[in-house]
């Protein structure tokens, strides 16, 4: 090849565009396409937020259903799960709970510890509001169908128990609930009979066998008439089935002249 030719080709070559520069390209192209993501993420719907992380997820998943990548997404932080209270109703509970004194926040934590260390969470359950701290007993732990009489298993737990009750200085209030199905036997001829004296039977145990305070003990019966949930199944009437402690929260009283 003649030394005119092999300039001209060197020329060519030089004219042409570098190799890595199509790659370079491709890469700005990219990022630019994930910063438009994270941008418009930033101002969409929830719903459409959600979409996207479903696509993203798609992306990453196998033609068997085999997730490529490992690990909870990063997508799924702080998205608001549809059944969850701190949604639509957000301003109402941070509301309610504000109404709450400081003294029952204070007691419902100390209560839910002393529940956990003595490994009571499956045998009682926990509420609190303005008026106190509110220790569910379900009606199996306590009795047998239909009775009053305190079973074993009924003794130990409110044994284990008074231990917490003890802590406070506050008025309890037992009450006694039952479900729908109508009671009626030569003792208790109601509902009403049935469930005062389940109230007043754990009342008198908690006084006599545990020595708290007989100055601090009121017993309650409701019969069927506040349930927790309809009575519509076996599972709902046993839920009703059952006996509340209630640790009053008392407020200070403020002084004529104040």
């Amino acid at each position: 090849m003649s030394k005119k030719k092999k300039r001209k080709q060197k020329k060519d070559n030089a004219s042409g565009p570098a190799s890595w520069l199509t790659t370079y390209s491709d890469m700005m192209s990219l990022l630019l396409a994930f910063f438009v993501l994270l941008f418009s993420m930033s101002v969409i719907s929830t719903e459409k937020f959600e979409a996207v992380n479903y696509s993203m997820k798609d992306a990453f998943l196998g033609t068997n259903g085999a997730t490529i990548l490992e690990g909870p997404s990063s997508l799924d932080e702080g998205v608001v799960d549809e059944e969850s209270p701190f949604d639509e109703n957000k301003e109402d509970i941070t509301e309610e709970v504000d109404q709450i004194p400081k003294e029952v926040i204070l007691m419902y934590d100390q209560a839910m510890d002393y529940i956990d260390v003595k490994g009571l969470n499956t045998e009682i359950s926990l509420t609190r509001d303005e008026k106190g701290i509110y220790l569910y007993i379900q009606e199996s732990i306590l009795f047998s169908s239909g009775r009053a009489t305190l079973t074993s298993s009924g003794e130990d737990t409110l044994e284990s128990l008074a231990g917490l009750l003890k802590i406070f200085d506050n008025s309890l209030v037992v009450e006694g609930h039952t479900d729908n199905v109508p009671m009626s036997s030569e003792r208790f001829p109601s509902n009403w009979e049935l469930s005062t004296g389940r109230a007043v039977s754990v009342l008198r145990y908690l006084s006599e066998e545990e020595e708290i305070d007989p100055k601090r003990l009121s017993a309650k019966g409701y019969g069927e008439f506040q349930p927790l949930v309809l009575n519509d199944t076996q599972e709902n009437k046993a839920k009703n089935r059952r006996v509340n402690i209630a640790v009053v929260h008392e407020k200070e009283e403020i002084p004529d002249g104040f």
